[in-house]
């Protein structure tokens, strides 16, 4: 049996704190998904080759950047890891209906409708799903604060991708259904907004990979 090798793909943890606690956007994955149908997770996908060339309103920052970059491997450039930002904000406005970034007046076919703005983008984690699997990702994780975006949690709307929408506390998903990673990673987010609620751009990420049968989790 050929081994199925991971393909770059992108999530993105969209943080609401307007009120008295810190929200996370959620939504449930169809049915109809051949990998991790009917559970909650973040938006999110695999990056699409058309992202390396899609024009942005704002880079990555810098430290974020950096980090991001860590054991990439020998095929990291700065287009690369500018597309796995691309992906993230691209899969958040197909998937829940979110704009971050510059509208375009005419965009063209098949194209973006605006300029993905990346400068606000934290990288929170990555994580390799296990050899064995339907589908294989190599997924980095993003956090986003709404208000640094210019976004209004209100307007997130659910697509045939993603339904029922969520916004759910980060501190209490009790009753959520979520994949083991989906969870894993939102414990990352809480121990990084206690240590720091700003969540600086530079900060170590987790990586969570299998080796010979077995679980690991490395700071990059």
């Amino acid at each position: 049996m050929t081994a199925i090798r991971p393909v770059d793909a992108a999530s993105i943890l969209l943080l609401d704190r307007s009120g008295g606690s810190i929200r996370v956007l959620v939504g449930r994955r169809s049915s109809k998904h051949v990998f991790m149908p009917d559970l909650y997770v973040f938006p999110g996908g695999r990056r699409d080759a058309g992202d390396r060339l899609v024009p942005v309103a704002g880079s990555l920052n810098p430290l974020a950047r950096e980090r991001l970059a860590m054991r990439a491997g020998t095929r990291c450039s700065d287009s690369r890891l500018r597309a796995l930002g691309v992906a993230a904000l691209r899969e958040l406005h197909e998937e829940a209906g979110i704009t971050v970034g510059a509208p375009l007046a005419e965009p063209g076919e098949g194209a973006l409708s605006f300029r993905p703005d990346l400068s606000s983008l934290r990288f929170l984690a990555r994580a390799i799903t296990p050899a064995g699997m339907v589908r294989r990702f190599d997924t980095r994780f993003f956090t986003l604060f709404a208000d640094e975006a210019r976004v209004d949690p209100s307007g997130a709307t659910a697509s045939h991708e993603l339904e029922d929408l969520r916004w759910v506390d980060i501190f209490d998903h009790k009753g959520i259904q979520m994949p083991d990673i989906t969870v894993l990673i939102l414990e990352e987010l809480q121990k990084s907004i206690q240590e720091d609620e700003s969540l600086p751009f530079g900060r170590t990420a987790p990586l969570y990979y299998a080796r010979r049968g077995r679980f690991h989790r490395d700071l990059l």
